[in-house]
């Protein structure tokens, strides 16, 4: 998600708020994983409370379910070698529950009220068991938003975010704990739960921070792509979030074949990944 378009990787991809996204990448090893892969209580439980967002255009609702429908990784210029390129990438952005009918994400991700009547907010769109092909929702997955309870997308000092009120509250969801005050610690690791290039959701663990300084935003080095604007970042310890996800370095490159691969950097290498502050919200 950088505050550049990247259009090379959608030339095939008809995702309105991915073109305004911020793309990520690779540091070191690959850290994310499905749902069913993780091994993390805390963070499955988390990830529960995730939403994706997702184009009405995208979800036909059948007989009391919404049946989804998108591309794959690979169908939209990834390689076939790239990490999940069978996977459907649905997702414009993600975003989190704060409160039974509130929800936290980018700014960017939702610019201003008729953006409530172009997407839905989809939970469950994970793989819990093994590699879906296919995707249904129920009534109680899906919501929309009704009203932007408060929203900042400020090129000056790069604070980013929105709050969201849902239709109706979200049910059998636990709303995210927050930092109300002060910083996260230097030493935190954290992960990131979210949506990489619009894939089912990943957890994406064992970051570090690198640059505490701003006081709107903290630098990470996580494994997080277009699509985890809006994810919650949360320290791996407590479980309490500390930021939203929202720029970082770019995520794809055109390799020797006619396809896309990921960037690859060192732990330390790149620019990182920004997360606005959480506390900047004050509800």
């Amino acid at each position: 998600m950088k505050l550049l378009l990247i259009s090379f990787l959608f030339l095939t991809f008809s995702l309105t708020a991915f073109a305004n996204s911020i793309p990520k990448v690779i540091y070191g090893n690959d850290d994310r994983m499905d749902y069913y892969q993780s091994s993390d209580k805390l963070l499955r439980h988390l990830s529960r409370s995730t939403a994706a967002q997702i184009s009405r255009d995208e979800l036909t609702l059948g007989i009391n379910q919404y049946e989804l429908s998108g591309k794959t990784l690979e169908e939209i210029g990834m390689c076939k070698s790239e990490r999940f390129s069978s996977q459907l990438t649905s997702a414009n952005c993600s975003g989190f529950l704060i409160a039974p009918d509130v929800l936290v994400t980018a700014g960017h991700c939702v610019t201003q009220i008729s953006d409530c009547d172009k997407y839905f907010w989809v939970f469950d769109y994970s793989n819990f068991e093994k590699e879906e092909t296919s995707f249904n929702f129920n009534e109680d997955q899906v919501f929309y938003c009704t009203e932007i309870i408060k929203r900042e997308k400020d090129y000056s000092n790069m604070n980013d975010f929105a709050v969201l009120r849902l239709n109706r509250a979200v049910p059998n969801r636990t709303p995210l704990k927050m930092r109300t005050s002060g910083k996260i610690s230097d030493s935190a690791t954290v992960a990131v739960l979210g949506h990489p290039t619009g894939l089912p959701l990943k957890i994406t663990s064992n970051a570090v921070m690198r640059d505490n300084s701003d006081e709107i935003f903290f630098r990470i080095n996580p494994d997080t792509y277009g699509g985890n604007s809006g994810s919650a970042v949360v320290d791996m310890a407590t479980g309490i979030v500390e930021g939203i996800l929202v720029r970082g370095d770019t995520d794809y490159e055109k390799g020797d074949e006619s396809c896309n691969s990921s960037v690859i950097r060192t732990e330390a290498g790149g620019r990182g990944e920004d997360a606005t502050r959480i506390t900047n919200i004050n509800l």
